[in-house]
């Protein structure tokens, strides 16, 4: 009887899995569709936003599979609240009653944080055009491939993104138990001077002002998520 239920309880999750993934797939072609329809005017604003004036493409058909890459990007951002939101939904029924009643606030600070991500990204676009460019060899220019710049900000916005969820899973660990907001206030320092290098790493230039630009409000997240935790008990 025991490994009926059992039996049970993963067809079970299975299904719910399965429900997980064509929510999710359907939400991404939705909305992928719907962005096709501007891609256009996206990949415009990337190249005013670039300051490089004018980009190619180098394949016949290079612009509309560009229009459609760059529209599965946009399709995966706009889908990601509710991929986020089904992921909390299949791993809701493994918490505890107490600790489910922080599913949609995390849902709202998941996409809260990776759109900040995703604003100073794009906000440092230039600068590290500039920086980049600044670096190569002598007589010789930099002819944009339109291609190869929407992967570039695509790897730009993936990285800011998850490096601004910092409190999320700062905060998923306190709830863990894994750390504590004692913790976080002892080791501070590291993550004072950690936080200053990444800063630094992600916002090349010669100013010291650009890194603060992300080195500012990332430490001001960890004290608050120290706080929150706190506040929590953790």
């Amino acid at each position: 009887m025991l490994v009926e239920e059992q039996r049970m309880t993963i067809i079970e999750h299975l299904e719910a899995l399965r429900r997980v993934l064509i929510v999710a797939l359907i939400a991404w072609a939705v909305s992928t569709v719907a962005a096709f329809f501007i891609s256009g005017r996206v990949i415009g604003w990337l190249i005013d936003r670039a300051g490089i004036g004018h980009a190619i493409y180098l394949q016949p058909a290079g612009g509309v599979l560009l229009e459609l890459k760059v529209a599965l990007y946009i399709g995966v951002i706009i889908a990601a609240p509710v991929v986020i939101q089904q992921v909390w939904w299949f791993v809701s029924p493994g918490l505890h009653p107490h600790e489910r009643r922080f599913i949609l606030p995390l849902i709202v600070a998941t996409i809260f944080f990776f759109a900040i991500g995703v604003a100073v990204a794009l906000f440092a676009l230039p600068l590290y055009l500039h920086v980049l460019n600044s670096f190569s060899p002598p007589n010789t220019t930099y002819l944009a491939d339109i291609s190869a710049l929407v992967s570039f900000v695509l790897l730009m916005v993936i990285g800011f993104g998850c490096v601004f969820e910092l409190p999320v899973v700062l905060f998923v660990l306190g709830m863990m138990r894994i750390i504590s907001s004692k913790w976080l206030h002892k080791n501070r320092v590291y993550f004072f001077l950690g936080l200053g290098i990444l800063a630094n790493f992600l916002t090349p230039g010669t100013d010291p002002v650009t890194p603060l630009i992300m080195f500012v409000p990332l430490y001001i997240f960890y004290e608050a998520t120290a706080l929150v935790l706190k506040l929590a008990g953790r």
